[in-house]
């Protein structure tokens, strides 16, 4: 079953915010999650667009261990067991690839495959998924897209994190909803921002998202 076990859907809950991170050296990857913890963000996702997430990642693991760090864009079995070799504590991917669920599963990988349609979600929960990822959001139809094309499914008490067109403005929207386990988007630490090595502005970043979170769901 490639599920997303209790303790981490509680972390995941807890941060509220997922900060999705394009790094083009692995040089920056310390002082970036190190910046982003100074916000109180404790969760990221480090996307295989580019050559330096795996380093990135191993060195996050390293030298910053109270960072929950995961990788996105996972698009391959091989992609999958680096990932897990190199300590992921989960997987992403943009689409709802059988093969790459049931591989996440069988490497014991807790993961979360795209969803945007009902006959994908129904493939995610025929293979076991609990979590999973709503993208893109916001061109799909936001929030009121999701409760009803979940409405039928809602019993079984699936949990969903949207990435795609999020931002300070409309997260909240997302995090007041009960089916929303956290949002995830690049808007705290934007590829350029990451370049410029402009660690306040994306301590302060997090630290307006979570005081978003805190604004919505209080102590929960």
């Amino acid at each position: 079953m490639s599920m997303v076990s209790e303790k981490l859907i509680k972390e995941i809950y807890k941060s509220g915010v997922i900060a999705v991170l394009e790094i083009d050296d692995a040089e920056n990857a310390v002082p970036l999650a190190e910046a982003l913890l100074e916000g109180n963000v404790i969760m990221m996702e480090l996307t295989l667009r580019t050559p330096a997430a795996l380093e990135s990642l191993i060195r996050i693991k390293s030298r910053v261990p109270q960072m929950i760090a995961g990788v996105g864009t996972v698009l391959t079995v091989n992609q999958l067991k680096e990932i897990k070799d190199a300590g992921a504590a989960f997987g992403v991917a943009p689409g709802m690839n059988p093969r790459i669920v049931e591989a996440a599963s069988e490497l014991n990988l807790p993961f979360a495959p795209g969803i945007a349609t009902p006959s994908e979600l129904e493939r995610a929960i025929e293979l076991g998924c609990n979590v999973l990822k709503f993208f893109p959001a916001e061109m799909s139809g936001g929030l009121k897209y999701l409760q009803s094309m979940t409405a039928p499914y809602n019993h079984l008490g699936l949990k969903y994190i949207p990435l795609g067109g999020l931002n300070f403005q409309n997260a909240q929207v997302y995090l007041e909803s009960q089916l929303i386990l956290a949002v995830g988007g690049s808007w705290i630490a934007k590829r350029d921002i990451i370049k410029k090595k402009d660690w306040k502005t994306i301590a302060e970043n997090a630290g307006l998202a979570m005081n978003l979170v805190k604004k919505v769901r209080g102590n929960k």
